[in-house]
């Protein structure tokens, strides 16, 4: 449908009776690129920038994301007005917890309308957009009318500009006649209640034979409405299934390491086996990826064993950590302070209208709108979002809660102790089982939450070692370090929310003298830890350093070391990386002050030893008296204090006690270095680090040995260079150290590369040039007609880049969106991408990660570089310890560069009718590099004429 044809079907005016006052709607604006374009009931027409600024500025006006709005016109992001109205906030408050791309064509999309184009037929479909919503509310059957009417009313007197006209609709439906209304406000009142279940046992040891996978997978293939069996995708289920036979000896797992290329369909091939072995076996086969959007996916995908909705909720759980999922008394507080005053409560109600409709919580990647928070401007502190919203400090009083019946991690937790495939993330199944590990080596029960991993398939494999490095690793931070006072001692500042160990456990340790001392020793000893404002007083702009604090001068110290050691302005060190120098030789003021430091942590330590002891005890002494709640509220305890007290504490005081030793040299296991972060050119942070050199030593003993069978998948494990293609994966996985030696797998895929596919470098750039870049891709992109991609290794080229692109593009209305530059998180970036075909967009690693965008939305894909691993210190003493494993000296190098290369070129082709061209605008890329690459692809170098030319016909071969 062309856009003149959609403009003409939703802008014709209507005729508002008296009987729908709420159809009477302002005029809709929308700012692509370079265009503006306002719609009301003379119908859309286009308007000049002018224009544009007075409708969003003056109204009344009707927008998509109004920071968003403001940015393209060169305005600052709005606060909340009754003339402003925003149509993605009527669409969260009319389908909560339902998905929606943050913009005129999301809207369009999600409501069943055409692609709006154009300038005009976007405004058109924003109009009709709103106009929709608003009948869907006056429709008799809208489900719970009556809590949505009051909501409703709650807003319109809290000044939502949508108010009126909801209730006006909601009216039209019908409403009953009550004298009284509540705020409606209350929603954790309304939330279901979780319920216990008698614990499920140890999991079976029945194997699943390679034919019953291969019928399982044919069976899940018919129930996803597909026919045929792919023979490649059948072998792929029949080889995963060595993971879920029994282990013979412990210590010795099934491990498979697979690599399946783009659209083997490995997600089905792995889930036939998984699936089969949880029903044998009455256990949870847990499926862990690196990225959110893959969790949703697979989780997607399981609809094809369990179409049931209600028994698919039970079977298929996913799980995060806690500090994605919303916190009621969070919300609660929030909502409170709002009532008088203190907050956004509009944005709160909208919030608890989500909460009552989400399947699990989840506000990071969930059914959560993550573009909800940011639509107007707003202090940080009044965000309704996940920012506020999650425990993201570890401040649960878990049993004390009065939520605690209706909590969504309580409910997550408690689903996937009962379901078949628990689908996680790497974070998660690594920290969890770092710390499980940790217990159970001091012979405390293990928490239950990754006590069941038997079965594990790491999807997104290549990202294995990457998870790991995060979740192995110590840092000594003036941040962090901020957090612990606060968890600790609760927040200082006034007007600050939190809850500090004493609200926490008060309460508990009244009556037992030795339990109350240790605790407000605790307290009294975190006063040596940084307060608000840390960076303020280490690294101040004024120059004059001011440290209260021993922790605070260790960490002034070490900036003075930083500064010694490290050129500001070097590749590696400028302000968009920060700083980094080895620890050793330390200075004599680091050394002196990390004594002092040492011994602070060390008297904070000790405390909350003894008061986790204290806790222990009171768990076996009165284990008669103790009722359930009581005894969760001290396990939930005994986790956050076991978490500082047994693992950070001694991890910082380690590093710290490292600096006494009096020698120069290095742990051979570690790397220990100090660092400062930037931001906008001032340091925000300066910090102690360490990491292992190798972070598969605590994986392979903490994961990977333990369980009984892993399957590590992915469409890039194996580098065709080596002599054997899965060194590097063995390397990178942990299982090069096993008893019992991996078995490897390689399925190719089933896309005509050759056909579909262009790979070119282009040979006369100036890769240091921005001006050239931009304009590369702005050829490129046009060439394709939209559907670009950029990808660059360095923020700054990215930003430098998209002020020379952006105007180009928008002259040719193509929407150009950009990580980094944009208001919005990457999930929702990537999906105002997927949802305009025409659309381009610039990213850095995060976008090439997460982008799954099947069709013509990504057709061209361009790196302004190779993405060679950055040589910081940690990557130099990994380049030598397990570079030397490779035939060349640059081998190690080679292979991460190639893995990046054939990880990107993935997002191109996703489907069997997918064509796209895959760029790299460094002329120095050098030919072995695109060996991963698919079988079927050539390599091409030319000039950017021939490439743009070459672009042109191959994606558009019949112009017109």
């Amino acid at each position: 449908m062309s856009d003149e044809s959609v403009i003409a079907e939703i802008s014709t005016p209507r005729t508002v009776t008296g009987a729908e006052p709420w159809a009477d709607l302002p005029p809709a604006l929308a700012t692509p690129p370079g265009a503006g374009a306002v719609c009301d009931d003379q119908g859309a027409r286009k308007i000049g920038r002018g224009a544009a600024e007075g409708f969003f500025s003056s109204g009344p006006a009707m927008v998509a994301h109004a920071s968003l709005t403001a940015r393209r016109l060169g305005l600052t992001p709005p606060p909340r007005s009754p003339d402003l109205m925003d149509v993605l906030e009527l669409y969260a408050f009319v389908r909560p917890a339902r998905f929606c791309a943050p913009s005129p064509t999301g809207l369009a999309l999600s409501l069943g309308l055409a692609e709006p184009k154009s300038a005009e037929a976007q405004a058109a479909a924003l109009r009709e957009a709103a106009g929709l919503l608003l009948r869907e509310l006056a429709e008799p059957a809208y489900p719970e009318r009556e809590a949505a009417y009051v909501l409703g009313l709650t807003m319109q007197r809290a000044g939502w500009a949508w108010g009126e006209r909801v209730a006006q609709a909601l009216e039209a439906g019908g409403v009953r006649a009550r004298q009284h209304r509540g705020s409606g406000l209350d929603v954790w009142s309304r939330l279901t209640e979780w319920e216990d279940e008698a614990p499920r046992g140890e999991a079976g040891s029945a194997p699943v034979d390679s034919e019953s996978a291969r019928i399982r997978l044919e069976k899940l293939l018919q129930a996803s409405g597909l026919d045929e069996t792919r023979p490649t995708q059948s072998d792929y289920a029949a080889e995963a299934a060595f993971a879920f036979s029994p282990r013979n000896e412990e210590g010795r797992p099934r491990v498979l390491l697979a690599e399946a290329g783009t659209g083997t369909g490995k997600t089905l091939g792995y889930l036939a086996p998984a699936s089969l072995w949880a029903e044998r076996n009455q256990g949870a086969a847990w499926i862990s990826t690196y990225t959110r959007a893959l969790q949703r996916q697979i989780d997607r995908e399981s609809h094809s064993l369990w179409p049931d909705p209600a028994e698919r909720k039970k079977k298929a759980v996913i799980r995060k950590g806690r500090e994605n999922y919303l916190c009621v008394l969070n919300l609660q507080d929030m909502v409170q302070a709002a009532q008088l005053g203190n907050g956004d409560l509009i944005g709160l109600a909208l919030a608890g209208r989500w909460a009552l409709h989400t399947r699990d919580g989840d506000m990071t990647g969930g059914d959560f709108p993550g573009w909800l928070p940011g639509l107007f401007a707003l202090p940080a502190a009044h965000a309704a979002g996940a920012a506020n919203l999650v425990d993201r400090r570890g401040e649960c009083v878990h049993a004390a809660c009065p939520h605690y019946r209706t909590c969504f991690v309580e409910k997550t937790i408690r689903a996937s102790r009962r379901a078949d495939l628990v689908i996680a993330n790497h974070a998660l199944v690594l920290t969890q089982a770092a710390f499980d590990g940790a217990r159970s080596a001091r012979g405390q029960r293990s928490d239950g939450e990754t006590a069941a991993l038997k079965r594990i398939v790491f999807d997104e494999g290549h990202h294995l070692f990457d998870a790991a490095d995060s979740a192995f690793s110590a840092c000594l931070s003036g941040q962090e370090a901020a957090e612990l006072r606060r968890w600790i001692r609760g927040p200082e500042g006034r007007g600050r929310r939190g809850r500090g160990l004493e609200q926490r456990l008060g309460d508990m340790v009244n009556d037992n003298e030795a339990a109350l001392k240790a605790l407000q020793d605790a307290i009294r000893a975190a006063a040596a830890l940084p307060g608000e404002g840390v960076s303020g007083r280490v690294a101040p702009a004024s120059g004059e350093v001011n440290p209260i604090g021993p922790i605070e001068a260790f960490l002034a110290a070490a900036l003075d070391q930083l500064r010694a050691r490290t050129a500001e302005t070097s590749t590696y060190g400028g302000p968009e990386f920060g700083m980094e120098c080895a620890l050793k030789p330390v200075t004599d003021p680091v050394a002196e002050t990390a004594r002092a430091a040492a011994q602070a942590l060390a008297a904070i330590e000790a405390p909350l030893l003894a008061l986790s002891r204290h806790l222990e005890d009171i768990l076996d002494d009165e284990a008669a008296e103790l009722d359930g709640s009581q005894r969760s509220r001290i396990e939930g305890a005994l986790r956050g204090l076991d978490r500082r007290a047994r693992m950070t504490l001694p991890g910082w005081r380690s590093m710290l006690a490292a600096l006494e030793d009096g020698g120069d040299q290095p742990d051979p296991d570690f790397v220990d270095w100090l660092s400062a972060e930037t931001a906008f050119g001032r340091i925000h942070d300066v910090a102690l680090r360490r990491h292992w050199i190798d972070p598969t030593v605590p994986l392979e003993a903490a994961v990977i040995a333990p369980s009984h069978g892993v399957l590590v998948t992915s469409a890039t494990l194996s580098d065709p260079l080596q002599e054997d293609p899965f060194d590097l994966a063995r390397l990178r996985t942990g299982s090069a150290r096993l008893i019992e030696p991996p078995r490897t797998l390689k399925v190719e895929s089933p896309f005509d590369y050759a056909a579909n596919s262009r790979v070119v470098v282009v040979n006369d750039l100036t890769k240091d040039d921005p001006r050239q870049t931009a304009a590369a891709m702005r050829e490129l992109f046009l060439a394709a007609g939209g559907g670009g991609l950029g990808l660059f290794t360095a923020i700054r080229r990215l930003k430098a880049v998209y002020e020379r692109l952006g105007p180009d593009l928008a002259k040719a209305g193509l929407p150009l969106y950009a990580q980094h530059v944009d208001p919005l998180e990457v999930g929702a970036l990537v999906d105002m991408f997927r949802v305009e075909e025409n659309a381009c967009l610039l990213g850095t690693d995060a976008v090439r990660d997460g982008v799954d965008v099947p069709g013509r939305s990504l057709r061209v894909l361009a790196f302004d570089r190779v993405p060679w691993p950055r040589p910081d210190l940690l990557h130099k003493a990994r380049r030598e310890r397990l570079g030397g494993q490779f035939s060349q000296g640059k081998g190690y190098d080679d292979a991460l560069a190639r893995a990046r290369i054939a990880q990107a070129f993935g997002r191109l082709i996703r489907r069997g009718d997918d064509k796209g061209v895959f760029l790299m605008l460094d002329a120095a890329t050098p030919t072995r590099l695109f060996a991963s690459l698919p079988p079927g692809t050539e390599v091409q170098r030319m000039g950017l004429a021939d490439a743009v030319e070459l672009t042109r016909k191959f994606l558009n071969p019949h112009p017109g």
